[in-house]
């Protein structure tokens, strides 16, 4: 995947009873949904962005798009997503992080057999109120 690689493909975003699901023109299976038509964009990016990524080479973009025949209840737009950066929001890579704390602090958590990376996740979780989903 190159560095800050920005792709756009069209797709067509219909609307039936009050929701919408969203196709994608030049992605074969790839599909979304949501409740109103931003929560349907969202989800779009993200379904396209885990469709792409691992991919060696891309699909061609439709960009003529004049003529593609929708229904009364469909729209196309086109949706963009920075790979890179979506495969950073996703990526599950352990980072290195430096803290301070208490000398007498690290002793008793060292007697006890603290695991400091386990504590921390674990912390970091619960105060940021993640769910499961996000912990991906």
């Amino acid at each position: 995947m190159k560095e800050n690689t920005l792709l756009t493909y069209p797709a067509i975003f219909t609307c039936e009873n009050g929701q919408y699901w969203v196709e994608f023109i030049d992605l074969d299976g790839c599909y979304s949904d949501g409740k109103t038509l931003a929560e349907a964009m969202e989800n779009a990016k993200e379904a396209m962005g885990l469709y792409l990524e691992d991919l060696e080479e891309y699909p061609k973009c439709t960009d003529d798009i004049k003529n593609i025949s929708l229904e009364e209840n469909q729209i196309i737009s086109f949706v963009s997503i920075n790979l890179l950066e979506h495969k950073r929001k996703y990526e599950n890579k352990s980072i290195k992080k430096t803290l301070s704390i208490p000398a007498w602090l690290n002793t008793v958590a060292e007697k006890e057999n603290v695991n400091f990376s386990q504590l921390l996740q674990k912390a970091l979780i619960e105060t940021l109120k993640i769910d499961n989903i996000q912990k991906k």
